[in-house]
C-alpha cells in the first residue's frame, strides 16, 4: 500500500457528510469541452463520492430515567445515507467545504446539499 493511499485511508467522513471528487470533464450543451476551472464558482458541482459518512444518529432508546448511569460504551446507531462510495453526484456549491489532500481538491458535502445520484455499480 502507498503512503498517500495509507493517509487516505485514515480519513473518517463524519455524520451525514460526503466527501466527493469533482469531475474535471465539463460539458456544454452542445457538447463543448470546458477547462476544468470554468465552472468552479457555478451553483451546482458534479462530482464521485469517495467516502460517505455513517449517517444521521439515532437516540438510543433508554428504559431508565437517568441516562447517566448507563454503560458509556453503547454502540451508536445510525440511519445511513442515501449516498454511497461510487455513486456520480450533483450537489449545491453554496454548501460544499473545498479541501486539498495530497495535491487532490476534494469537497466535503452534507447529504442535504445532493440534488441527484447516478448510481452505476459496475465504477468502483
Amino acid at each position: 500500500m502507498a503512503l498517500n493511499e495509507e493517509k487516505f485511508n485514515r480519513l473518517h467522513v463524519v455524520g451525514d457528510r460526503l466527501l466527493i471528487k469533482p469531475s474535471s470533464i465539463k460539458k456544454t450543451k452542445g457538447g463543448l469541452l470546458l477547462p476544468p476551472g470554468y465552472n468552479e464558482k457555478e451553483e451546482v458541482q458534479s462530482g464521485y463520492v469517495v467516502k460517505a459518512g455513517p449517517g444521521y444518529p439515532v437516540p438510543l432508546a433508554h428504559e431508565t430515567d437517568e441516562p447517566w448511569k448507563l454503560n458509556q460504551q453503547e454502540n451508536v446507531r445510525y440511519v445511513p445515507l442515501q449516498c454511497r462510495e461510487g455513486d456520480y453526484v450533483l450537489f449545491m456549491q453554496k454548501a460544499a467545504i473545498e479541501i486539498s489532500f495530497n495535491g487532490n481538491k476534494y469537497f466535503i458535502v452534507p447529504q442535504q446539499s445532493v440534488l441527484l445520484i447516478e448510481r452505476d455499480e459496475d465504477h468502483f
